[in-house]
């Protein structure tokens, strides 16, 4: 029985909800089975593997998940190219992918810049959050080289953040190599995998504030 719950909560959460349900809506859902469940339906090590198991939920999971669609609206304002997606009380970024890492390179270039200045300047405006950055690569070359690379960009993008007045105890890296795709690694799509993923999640002040509902 508990099998057949679990497999109905994260079907509406991760797929029919998207119709039907709002994303504070959403939230409370996920959060209500526990984060751990939604966890164990994603790959391991992704953004939600690694953050759902912190998840609050109920009605703190729900505030939450208000402050963080709060938080995605600006940051769609701020980088209107980048991809936001919320699921229970995480965000998920993702940029354009035309800004992508040339082979073998951890070097942002200008425009790359130019969107994580802008994303800073949310994060500075939502301090009780913190940011997982996650570096990744294509297949070309060898696993261990490209493990290397994707924590060179994992560290630079948090690097920037810094220098852009993030604060640095707000930041965790991670890094998979070739490892997590998520474009075929073929001439046409090999280019998007060459990226650095965010996870945006409520810290400790942030979550206390909900279980006593004082956040807004």
């Amino acid at each position: 029985m508990m099998k057949k719950i679990v497999i109905l909560v994260l079907s509406m959460t991760l797929f029919v909800g998207c119709a039907a349900l709002n994303k504070q809506q959403k939230g409370t859902i996920a959060g209500s089975a526990g984060g751990a469940l939604i966890g164990a339906a994603v790959s391991k090590g992704s953004v939600w593997g690694i953050l759902a198991g912190a998840a609050v939920g109920g009605i703190a999971g729900n505030l939450i998940g208000k402050k963080m669609d709060a938080q995605a609206r600006d940051l769609n304002q701020a980088v209107p190219s980048a991809e936001v997606n919320r699921v229970g009380e995480v965000n998920n970024m993702t940029f354009d992918t035309s800004l992508a890492f040339k082979v073998n390179s951890s070097v942002l270039s200008e425009s790359y810049k130019n969107d994580l200045t802008a994303a800073a300047q949310v994060f500075k405006s939502y301090p009780d959050t913190n940011i997982l950055i996650e570096g990744h690569t294509d297949d070309s070359g060898a696993a261990a080289y490209n493990l290397t690379l994707s924590e060179k960009r994992a560290k630079t993008v948090s690097s920037y953040f810094i220098s852009q007045g993030v604060d640095a105890s707000r930041l965790t890296t991670k890094w998979y190599g070739e490892t997590q795709p998520k474009f075929a690694n073929d001439d046409a799509s090999r280019a998007k995998n060459r990226r650095v993923e965010l996870g945006i999640y409520a810290n400790d002040d942030m979550k206390e504030d909900a279980k006593s509902k004082k956040l807004n």
